[in-house]
């Protein structure tokens, strides 16, 4: 087979991935929306399987291979893909054909969201702390954070590794907070609360990025869409 035979026209590539029908993947072509190794692509465009293609400067994923799943962590289990003591990780709650790693850690006594894949591109994205995407946590602290409390968790803590960057930070209800942090330090959230005198009894991680799925209950997991796995990508785009 010649690398010509191997080519496919650029809209035809786009429809496949799933990112809309061929003829609105021409009106994205022609809006100068869509690039082609880094070039803006133009109608009639061919791409081969190692070109690489993006879409308003997010990655369109064409690898069949790559896989990714969203889990509800529960606690006592290690965000690892394997431990040399022989406790229970997240990879072994997940069944896949494919090696998968799990994206950033939760401490073992924590629980809630956490993605697990073999998409080496978008780890990076999601736990480099140049890209900033923001993860959501409750935290069910020791007694009721005073508004200083929750003043100085805003604005940064002093930590032993630095002070932290800004973070959202609210109380909806007596001793439980709802911070949305945009770094991954190790027990980043429980060591801040601890700093301002309020020790965390639990946390879960609710959100990562623009992905929630409260009907996870602890131990559940699921395939992710092709529309989440992009809106993560465009996250880290943005943030």
């Amino acid at each position: 087979m010649t690398s010509e035979e191997s080519e496919e026209r650029l809209q035809k590539v786009l429809a496949r991935s799933g990112i809309a029908s061929r003829r609105v993947s021409e009106d994205l072509i022609n809006s100068g929306r869509v690039t082609l190794n880094g070039e803006v692509a133009t109608l009639g465009d061919k791409a081969r399987e190692s070109d690489h293609i993006e879409l308003d400067g997010v990655p369109v994923l064409r690898n069949p291979d790559l896989v990714h799943y969203l889990l509800h962590k529960p606690q006592g289990v290690l965000s690892t893909a394997r431990d040399p003591e022989g406790r229970e990780t997240v990879v072994d709650l997940v069944s896949s054909e494919a090696r998968v790693f799990p994206v950033g850690r939760l401490d073992a006594d924590s629980e809630g969201l956490i993605i697990l894949t073999n998409d080496g591109d978008l780890t990076q994205r999601l736990t480099h702390p140049s890209f900033g995407v923001p993860k959501e946590y409750l935290a069910h602290v020791e007694g009721t954070p005073s508004r200083s409390a929750i003043r100085y968790l805003r604005e940064g803590i002093e930590l032993e590794d630095g002070v932290t960057a800004p973070a959202e930070v609210s109380m909806p209800q007596d001793g439980l907070l709802r911070l949305v942090i945009h770094e991954g330090r190790n027990r980043q959230v429980r060591r801040m609360c601890e700093a301002v005198g309020h020790p965390v009894l639990r946390l879960v991680r609710v959100r990562i990025g623009p992905i929630k799925d409260p009907s996870l209950s602890a131990g559940e997991w699921r395939k992710m869409t092709r529309d989440e796995v992009r809106s993560l990508y465009e996250e880290s785009i943005n943030s």
